[in-house]
């Protein structure tokens, strides 16, 4: 029997924390580390969990919803310290995370924090006035809507890239990054979200510096106000590439609020692709958010109707604001899978794909702390912090939909294997796509492609893996009469659910341009056969509602599998990634029913089946 234990929620309050150019005197002490990290050669050995997609208060939307606590307290949350959060609850996580990306907002960076101290360039503002008599009336919600709504549609009176107010800002983003980065035991990754908005259209972007703070600090983040086409943003990582000799990417946000503009068939001005775009994109965006806190991006049912498990906290709502609202022939171009085989699309015709890109999930909390862990969610911001009433609350609401706090998820964490525990190891992997995304469970898994697996490699699967195959992120080619054979492995979360199965999921282009997926079932717990639909049945679901307990023996601490493509075709392209499914466990909501004794319409779920999907290996015959 798994107990899970609540972490106690205390009600000391703190007092307000500012991170803009008013840092403290420690990081205003902090030196800028000028010396390169060198990144171990040799097989990845080690997995590290982190979150590379977390805003403190110098996020004008954070602020506004309630945020109060700065980059020290998310640094220290993140490395296992107990915190106070904004509302006055102490919080720690049960295992501190290996690596962390501050992600705060480019576009207003320090814009609550200047209204909060009544600076004299923010009391200026036209919309100062508004703002500050919501702040002083404690209504954070409508502040916080009031600021996303206009600068969704641009309606902001003033720039928000003014390099006088940004510079002191990304000076005390970078001192706290070098501050807190201790290379083998804890990453700070000094990064921005760059806040492309097109018409409430969410296009953002995590830019993650592979580089310490002597480069990093020499250029200003990339904003929305300088353009909101990623185009130009990839234009902006290139020159600092070029003047710094550095090393950046950038990883698309969750694309299920950019109403089907994430992955387009056209670019931002209305071009068709040429080759200069689909290698860039290529060597720009390396990674892709696959899931996070606003829904779980890997597949929809509409697109996927065949697969049972592609119906997991959806998000087809509408985009950032709710201005314009979802439809059907939006999702294709939102979703992983779908742009995954979009990719191997312009892959045949055009010869380089623009959408090969590897898998993690993060939080996109913001609330300064990264925990995706059910039983200690604290939401999206801090305004829906733990409390009876919190899952009914609005979290976006326009006049034609409203999204609730209750359809928001405690997910996810990125996992990376690496060599060592250092800013340019991790980056490194990441840049190859050594990388997986889970919806909160620190389950690992191993992903091998090659042409001569057997079932004993298994028995020393990392040597022959690498020996033998490539990993995760890797490619394939030229088969001859082979098909190809995988390795796929993958154990537990102690913490968490035992594990249903080991998926592989396939997609491919045929010679006609159609594109096709399948889902293949490959190892599984128990001893439950394969039905007369081609399916494995359910494991059940032990998960007992009147204490947020659950049932580990109906699933298996590992599973593993050598598996070979039955239905390979060795003309065309195509791309295999895998999905290992848990046991139901206690959904976040239960947790608040159990611990606050809240009551819920019957439409909020109360379990769920967390999940990992690994970066996909790619097969091309050419």
């Amino acid at each position: 029997m798994k107990k899970i234990v609540l972490i106690v929620l205390g009600l000391t309050l703190i007092l307000s924390c500012s991170s803009d150019k008013k840092a403290d005197s420690n990081q205003n002490e902090t030196q800028i580390n000028t010396s390169t990290e060198s990144s171990n050669t040799g097989n990845a050995t080690s997995v590290y969990w982190g979150d590379t997609h977390l805003h403190t208060d110098l996020s004008m939307d954070a602020g506004a919803f309630g945020n109060r606590i700065c980059m020290d307290e998310a640094y220290k949350f993140a490395r296992g310290e107990e915190v106070t959060s904004s509302t006055g609850l102490k919080t720690k996580l049960s295992r501190p995370l290996d690596f962390l990306v501050i992600a705060d907002h480019s576009d207003g960076m320090g814009l609550f924090p200047a209204i909060v101290n009544k600076e004299k360039w923010a009391t200026e503002l036209e919309e100062y006035p508004r703002w500050r008599k919501l702040y002083d009336e404690k209504k954070n919600s409508e502040m916080a809507l009031d600021i996303i709504f206009n600068f969704s549609q641009g309606n902001f009176s003033f720039k928000t890239n003014d390099p006088e107010i940004m510079k002191p800002v990304w000076e005390s983003i970078v001192a706290a990054a070098e501050k807190y980065n201790d290379p083998g035991t804890f990453t700070a990754f000094i990064g921005y979200e760059w806040t492309s908005l097109i018409a409430g259209n969410n296009l953002h972007r995590n830019v993650i510096y592979r580089d310490n703070g002597d480069k990093a600090i020499t250029q200003l983040p990339y904003t929305n106000e300088d353009s909101s086409d990623p185009e130009k943003l990839w234009e902006n990582l290139a020159s600092y590439e070029e003047r710094t000799g550095g090393q950046v990417l950038a990883i698309p946000h969750n694309g299920n609020l950019s109403n089907g503009m994430m992955f387009m068939e056209e670019t931002i001005s209305g071009s068709e692709f040429d080759e200069a775009y689909l290698k860039k994109r290529a060597k720009w965006e390396p990674l892709y958010e696959v899931t996070q806190i606003k829904g779980d991006g890997e597949a929809h049912p509409f697109l996927s109707p065949n697969d049972e498990f592609a119906d997991y906290e959806n998000w087809d709502f509408g985009n950032l604001d709710l201005s314009t609202l979802k439809t059907n022939d939006m999702l294709e171009h939102e979703y992983a899978r779908s742009a995954l085989k979009i990719g191997l699309k312009y892959k045949t015709t055009m010869g380089t794909n623009p959408y090969k890109f590897g898998l993690v999930g993060s939080t996109d909390s913001h609330t300064s702390l990264s925990t995706a862990d059910d039983n200690n969610f604290f939401g999206k911001a801090s305004n829906v912090e733990p409390s009876k009433e919190r899952w009914d609350h609005p979290f976006v609401k326009s006049e034609k939909a409203t999204i609730y706090t209750w359809q928001t998820i405690a997910s996810g964490y990125a996992a990376v294997w690496a060599q060592e525990n250092t800013r340019a190891s991790l980056w490194d992997a990441m840049k190859r796509k050594e990388t997986y995304g889970t919806t909160g469970s620190r389950m690992q898994i191993r992903f091998f492609g090659g042409y001569d697996y057997t079932a004993s490699d298994l028995d020393n699967l990392v040597d022959a893996g690498y020996s033998k195959g490539v990993p995760m992120g890797g490619d394939l080619n030229n088969a001859g009469d082979k098909s190809p054979t995988f390795m796929a492995y993958a154990l537990m979360d102690p913490e968490n659910g035992s594990l249903d199965r080991i998926q592989i999921v396939k997609g491919w282009a045929n010679a006609d341009g159609s594109l096709e997926e399948k889902v293949y079932d490959v190892d599984w717990s128990g001893d439950r056969k394969v039905d007369a639909n081609g399916k494995v049945p359910s494991v059940g679901n032990s998960v007992n509602l009147e204490n947020a307990t659950w049932d580990n023996s109906i699933g298996a601490t590992e599973l593993k599998a050598v598996w070979t493509d039955p239905d390979f075709n060795a003309a065309l392209e195509a791309f295999y990634y895998v999905r290992v499914i848990e046991i139901p466990t206690p959904r976040w909501t239960l947790f608040d029913k159990i611990n606050y004794g809240a009551e819920f319409s019957d439409e909020v779920p109360l379990t769920q089946t967390e999940r990992g999907y690994t970066s996909p290996i790619w097969y091309s015959p050419k």
